[in-house]
């Protein structure tokens, strides 16, 4: 009996008989290169928001760090466990690349209980409300903003976060120094799972704006 589901190994093959048969010299040239890829990705751990699926990205070309709510974690070198922070020095300091792109989406699941604080915790450790208090204050006030409907407070701060996020980027000294040298540049992106659209941040004003697709 396979150790795997069979969904997952029906998968493989198909993976190897198409993608992987199609391209297999440049796997191959990925093994003993190395990886070089321009553009860090830091995304939700959603099954509905793969990075890789909606930019149609090949193998190789980005490096992707998803956790949930596509948080980042403000710098802070305590001798704790930085799983995020980790692998954002890796694709700063080892990797190089030039673009960091946080990215958000539409029904975020962290999102949602970050704005009902009477939520009952998933476990007694709770490691998701733990996480989830990186945007305490600003769930706090969007919850409270009765004007709005409990859709969208859910955007609103689904956007506000990634804007967050891109502010804790800037306290990690790796990326403060690269990015005013000219050489990493950051932005911010919101994904509606529902209608497919992609919505990119103003980096001048903050406005999230919709991305055309042709």
């Amino acid at each position: 009996m396979s150790n795997l589901p069979d969904a997952l190994l029906t998968g493989y093959r198909n993976f190897m008989n198409g993608r992987y048969a199609a391209e297999t010299e440049h796997y191959k040239s990925l093994a003993r290169e190395g990886q070089s890829p321009e553009t860090l990705v830091i995304a939700c751990c959603d099954s509905r928001a793969a990075p890789e699926t909606i930019f149609d990205a090949g193998p190789g070309e980005l490096f992707v760090l998803r956790n949930v709510a596509n948080l980042v974690p403000p710098y802070s070198p305590d001798g704790e466990f930085h799983s995020t922070s980790a692998a954002l020095e890796f694709a700063v300091q080892a990797l190089k690349v030039k673009n960091i792109v946080v990215m958000g989406h539409g029904r975020c699941g962290g999102i949602r209980a970050a704005l009902d604080p009477n939520a009952t915790p998933l476990s007694p450790g709770d490691f998701i409300g733990k996480w989830m208090s990186l945007v305490g204050p600003a769930a706090e006030t969007v919850s409270g903003n009765d004007m709005m409907t409990k859709s969208e407070r859910q955007t609103a701060l689904e956007r506000i976060s990634i804007r967050y996020s891109i502010a804790n980027l800037r306290t990690f000294p790796c990326v403060q120094i690269l990015e005013q040298k000219g050489r990493l540049e950051i932005f911010g992106a919101w994904f509606d799972i529902s209608a497919g659209e992609l919505w990119v941040m103003d980096r001048t004003t903050g406005d999230f704006e919709r991305t055309g697709t042709v």
